[in-house]
């Protein structure tokens, strides 16, 4: 049911993605008005699932119905040469929101914990389809590959999802707010094994 996804399935997991955190804090932070972020976040997702699969993996439901993006010990935070040379497509997918963006970016990778893990970048799940295990499924999918062997990590700005992050083993190790008028984030570790 859960498989490692390969790069024919990145327009219709960002599709996905992009419906799944409609409501997000963050994104509505980074894209206050809704139809703005509904018309950019498939365009910024495409490129988080580039990024993220070149760093780790992605796991997807059949039917892209729900979707992890993993990114693999010692590569939570994007190279530098990687920023520069995809400066243009994320300006371009980001228009005037690029500054809050970088905003949150920073506060993320500053909150980050020292050593090695596996670093759940995103984990969405299709609103249609919530309810159903499978957005906890595609998590656990991850989990069973590469949270045997490395601690994983991964931040969240719905206060809702700590209970889900919870029941997979993850604990709340921070809080944190963005500057300037940002979301409230929950850093969570799950120890190898």
């Amino acid at each position: 049911m859960f498989h490692e996804a390969g790069l024919a399935e990145r327009d219709p997991v960002a599709a996905m993605l992009a419906r799944a955190f409609a409501v997000d804090p963050a994104m509505a932070f980074i894209f206050p008005d809704a139809a703005v972020r509904a018309r950019r976040m498939p365009r910024l997702f495409r490129l988080l699932y580039a990024s993220d699969a070149r760093a780790g993996t992605v796991f997807a439901a059949e039917g892209t119905r729900a979707a992890t993006l993993w990114r693999g010990p010692g590569r939570s935070k994007v190279p530098l040469m990687e920023t520069v040379a995809g400066g243009p497509a994320f300006l371009a997918a980001l228009g005037p929101a690029v500054v809050r963006a970088i905003r949150v970016s920073h506060a993320i990778e500053s909150h980050m914990p020292r050593g090695r893990f596996w670093y759940l970048h995103i984990a969405g799940c299709d609103p249609a389809a919530q309810g159903k295990g499978l957005g906890g499924g595609a998590i656990r999918a991850g989990l069973e590959r590469v949270g045997r062997t490395e601690d994983c990590y991964l931040e969240t700005a719905t206060e809702g999802n700590i209970g889900i992050y919870n029941r997979l083993g993850f604990q709340v190790i921070d809080t944190w707010t963005v500057s300037g008028g940002g979301p409230r984030f929950w850093s969570m570790l799950r120890p190898a094994g």
